[in-house]
């Protein structure tokens, strides 16, 4: 379907409309004193958002993992996050009250509410910047640890396997003098004489006659057999202590703590691999990943951490700052700070009416008499200004010219 041209007189009262539009936020922009520039503040606020957007949701994730489950203690955590959010959003308008507010005072409460607002936007997005690089320093902190225990069992094997060369020794010289203990005992058993049996008769207090018999057994015979048990207990509790002992020495090899510590050696140097901060101090310093110390990590934690978050403090209220344009009096875009001795005025006209006589094709300009010397006056005042017509030029400007020549 052929869509209809719109009207020229549409188009003409549009345009007429938007000239007037224009010409009066130009006026009340000079009867102001300041014009604002709404696309700047608007990336401002984007900007401001955008941080507290991302202040807010990393304090509802380190509230998930720091409260243990609990929901009081979670809701309690983001409390002064929201707080913060509330303050940080006042920074873009405190920036542009310090640029429109005649009064000095004003503004220097702008200023100082600037700065408090933006040590709260640098806590949180330092706090951030602080949990981006956590998990990656706690997998280093971890590794490093393994590495210390490794090369502390390593340090001590020596010590250890001594020691346990001597728990065997000393389980083993116990068990011989056990068993020695009851081979003694066996024999001394075997030594002693038979048991005896003699038949006993006779007649009891009723008057019945009875006949038993009677076992005689050595009384050293107790004695030995109670010994010689307790050596088979003490040889079973030995024995497990023994077998104990030997097992734990096995472990204790030189060969398997180097392979121990040679692996966690490995581990932590993936992870330091894998660490962005540690890669940026070892560059600093100019040393090995591996080697850089926990002091030299911190403190370039505090570049990488806080140097950002001043910068993302103040990098939307500067925006809001640059988005306000001052005038100093409400002539300026037309005097452009000119100022022009009255006595020049008769030449200035003249030499505008011959330009603009040749533009229009009215032939050359007739030469002018002179111009009697105008009587000196007084200079102008500092300041004064010469206002110009920039309107277009009327189609009697030529008459006027020609009736001037």
């Amino acid at each position: 379907m052929r869509k209809t041209p719109p009207s020229r007189d549409v188009q003409r009262e549009r345009r007429e409309w938007q000239r007037e539009s224009d010409r009066w936020a130009h006026e009340r922009n000079v009867e102001r004193g300041y014009r604002i520039k709404w696309g700047y503040v608007g990336i401002a606020y984007l900007v401001e958002a955008m941080v507290i957007g991302a202040s807010l949701w990393g304090a509802w994730l380190f509230a998930g993992v720091y409260s243990d489950g609990d929901s009081k203690a979670f809701y309690f955590m983001l409390l002064a996050p929201l707080v913060y959010a509330a303050v940080e959003l006042c920074r873009v308008p405190l920036g542009i009250l310090a640029r429109t507010q005649r009064s000095y005072v004003i503004r220097a409460l702008a200023i100082i509410g600037i700065v408090f607002a933006a040590g709260v936007t640098t806590k949180s997005v330092s706090q951030l910047g602080e949990m981006m690089f956590h998990p990656r320093l706690m997998d280093a902190a971890k590794a490093k640890t393994a590495l210390k225990d490794a090369q502390a069992d390593r340090s001590t094997i020596d010590g250890r396997i001594a020691a346990a060369d001597a728990r065997v020794a000393q389980y083993t010289t116990e068990l011989d003098q056990i068993e020695k203990r009851a081979a003694e005992n066996a024999s001394q058993l075997a030594a002693l004489p038979a048991q005896r049996c003699e038949r006993i008769s006779g007649t009891n207090s009723r008057g019945q006659r009875y006949s038993n018999l009677k076992c005689v057994t050595d009384p050293r015979t107790a004695t030995l057999n109670a010994s010689v048990a307790k050596a088979g207990s003490d040889r079973a509790g030995v024995t497990k202590a023994l077998e104990e002992a030997r097992h734990a020495r096995s472990d204790l090899d030189r060969g398997a703590a180097d392979r121990k510590v040679a692996d966690a050696e490995q581990v932590y140097r993936n992870s330091v691999n894998r660490s962005q901060l540690h890669s940026f101090t070892a560059m600093v310093y100019g040393v090995d990943p591996i080697d850089v110390t926990e002091a030299q990590v911190h403190a370039f934690l505090r570049i990488f951490v806080f140097v950002p978050a001043l910068c993302a403090a103040f990098a939307s209220t500067i925006l809001a700052l640059c988005a306000v344009s001052v005038r100093k009096t409400f002539m300026d875009e037309d005097d452009l700070g000119a100022t022009v001795d009255p006595a020049a005025t008769p030449y200035m006209l003249e030499s505008i009416t011959d330009a603009l006589r040749q533009e229009m094709g009215f032939g050359q300009a007739k030469p002018t008499r002179e111009a009697p010397e105008p009587q000196r006056e007084a200079p102008a005042a500092s300041g004064a200004v010469i206002p110009i017509d920039r309107r277009p030029t009327q189609a009697v400007l030529p008459a006027s010219a020609g009736a001037g020549a």
